[in-house]
């Protein structure tokens, strides 16, 4: 196993501890549906990680691959993402938007799970190309985006927000850090498919990395969303 491999292992450790926080913190507050979604994304992450590094020590197992598959590649930041979306949009909103993505990733991940795969090669890393049901993979697109759209963009349109109001403090950096932070594991993915397998690894712990020091930044701060609308949470 090379040492690059170890970095699964890093980043499950380092989401282990990260899902604890955030589960302190949202049973401190259970009321807070964006703490709840940000737990789950987190889990997710860990999940996604987990695979790959059980990918590493013992080689391709089935099982683990759709783990892998239904946690990184179809959920990915989406979790995340709808955390955002309770911040960003009325309660009744964000509600139904969670209703579709829940029933959307529900069908998805049954698909994931029906289809066969075909038997990689023995050194082969995690890919989605061993589905062979193809049209599955185009089910995974949808999901990516919505992260994209309300983790990546909602936290870089509240720290710009932010900076026009002329409120450069934590919850800008918080903010910037956490759209730098999820933006890295996607950066790494497509450098992975063009070659750069062990890009994957890297971006994936750097990330979470970001992403937990922008929420201990707004933490620390006493400021427990990424949009200046908090009172919209219920």
């Amino acid at each position: 196993m090379a040492v690059v491999d170890i970095l699964p292992v890093l980043s499950t450790a380092l989401a282990v501890v990260f899902t604890i926080v955030l589960y302190r913190h949202w049973r401190s507050r259970p009321q807070a549906r964006y703490l709840m979604w940000w737990l789950i994304g987190v889990v997710c992450f860990g999940l996604g990680t987990l695979a790959e590094a059980i990918t590493a020590i013992a080689g391709w197992h089935g099982p683990v691959f759709r783990l892998w598959y239904i946690a990184g590649a179809l959920l990915g930041g989406a979790p995340l993402a709808q955390g955002t979306v309770y911040l960003l949009f009325a309660k009744r909103t964000a509600d139904r938007l969670a209703n579709g993505l829940v029933a959307y990733v529900v069908i998805a991940a049954g698909l994931v799970l029906a289809t066969p795969l075909a038997r990689p090669a023995a050194d082969a890393t995690l890919s989605g190309k061993v589905i062979e049901w193809g049209w599955v993979r185009l089910l995974t697109p949808p999901v990516n985006v919505y992260a994209v759209v309300f983790l990546i963009g909602g936290a870089a349109w509240s720290a710009m927000q932010y900076r026009r109001r002329g409120d450069a403090s934590s919850r800008v950096l918080g903010n910037s850090l956490i759209a730098i932070g999820a933006i890295l594991p996607a950066m790494g993915g497509a450098l992975a498919r063009a070659g750069a397998d062990n890009a994957l690894y890297v971006t994936e712990l750097t990330g979470l990395l970001i992403i937990w020091a922008g929420y201990r930044v707004i933490a620390g701060d006493r400021v427990f969303s990424i949009h200046h609308s908090q009172q919209r949470v219920t």
